[in-house]
């Protein structure tokens, strides 16, 4: 299994180069990690977004996809 790129990923995110799985990928690991709450505030809205949406659970666990 490859490591995951969290920076990559960031960058991608941050670029709006991340879509779909991809995104909820990387909020699914900063939930999980807890970073979410700690990174700027729109880290921490996002994750609390896909968790309301259904998308994603409180620990983590990713509920639906995004095509």
């Amino acid at each position: 299994m490859a490591k995951f790129d969290l920076v990559g990923h960031i960058i991608g995110y941050e670029a709006g180069e991340l879509r779909g799985q991809e995104g909820l990928n990387l909020f699914s690991r900063l939930i999980i990690s807890g970073q979410a709450w700690s990174l700027q505030g729109s880290y921490g809205r996002q994750a609390q977004n896909l968790i309301e949406r259904g998308y994603i659970s409180r620990t983590g666990k990713i509920l639906k996809t995004i095509e």
